[in-house]
């Protein structure tokens, strides 16, 4: 039987993850952090993140903070600003933050549809600008990797805020590859399934989310650390010839039967 290890060795990589404070953003801190990559982990809560960096360096690995919104453009600047003054340079960088809120088209506001498209698609290009700077100004290249979601390439109810602006950032993801293909920039997105975390386990405890499963082939949610070989591929030199990718790890979903 083929072992499920992921080896990659990321030493002397410094990483940025947006969303670093819970759920998958402080899943893949720890991941590449454990995988020898120096993280900087960003979001609002500081607090959380605060502790996310004690348990790292306690586990033997290197982390630091910086509190970031990603709606916001110069705390944007400064968080990116001050990551590089930290580490010296950027070599990589997780774009993770995002929201979700489940509603039907004609009962949201135009401010809640305006507020996901500030933070999933807007803020996922600012952060990816402000990372990509920095990288060209250093001649030093890297990695970027967007998380998109199946509902880039595939409907899904009351969540047409959230699967237009994944959507956009699938194919902003390629526009970023072709114009920094030059600066040895890579851009790929990672585009999830239905993953378990502490947002989305209590659905599927539901009578609706158990049908749900039942549409994905592997009748089962994906794990965080399900994601983990993608994201490590991407960051590594592994992937070097890869860019403009959009990746799906989605138990099977996007090639279910209708």
């Amino acid at each position: 039987m083929l072992s499920g290890t992921i080896t990659a060795d990321l030493s002397g990589a410094c990483i940025l993850v947006t969303g670093a404070s819970s759920g998958l953003g402080e899943h893949f801190s720890r991941m590449l952090a454990a995988r020898g990559a120096r993280v900087i982990g960003a979001a609002r809560r500081r607090e959380r993140l605060e502790q996310l960096v004690a348990d790292i360096r306690a586990a033997g690995g290197q982390a630091d903070a910086v509190t970031m919104d990603v709606t916001d453009a110069a705390s944007i600047r400064d968080g990116v600003a001050q990551a590089r003054a930290m580490a010296g340079q950027i070599d990589g960088l997780v774009n993770n933050s995002g929201i979700a809120p489940a509603r039907a088209l004609v009962d949201q506001s135009p401010d809640e549809w305006d507020t996901v498209i500030a933070t999933n698609l807007s803020g996922a290009r600012h952060v990816a600008v402000e990372v990509a700077k920095t990288m060209i100004a250093g001649r030093t290249g890297g990695s970027i990797v967007n998380i998109a979601s199946i509902l880039a390439l595939r409907q899904g109810s009351n969540l047409s805020a959230y699967a237009t602006s994944k959507a956009a950032l699938a194919q902003l993801t390629k526009q970023m590859a072709l114009e920094w293909a030059r600066h040895d920039i890579r851009v790929n997105a990672l585009a999830p399934g239905y993953i378990e975390t502490p947002m989305t386990a209590p659905f599927f405890q539901t009578e609706a989310g158990r049908a749900q499963l039942l549409r994905v082939p592997q009748r089962r949610l994906g794990r965080p650390e399900d994601l983990d070989g993608v994201i490590l591929l991407l960051m590594s030199q592994s992937s070097s010839f890869m860019t403009g990718s959009v990746i799906a790890v989605d138990g099977g979903h996007l090639v279910s039967s209708l």
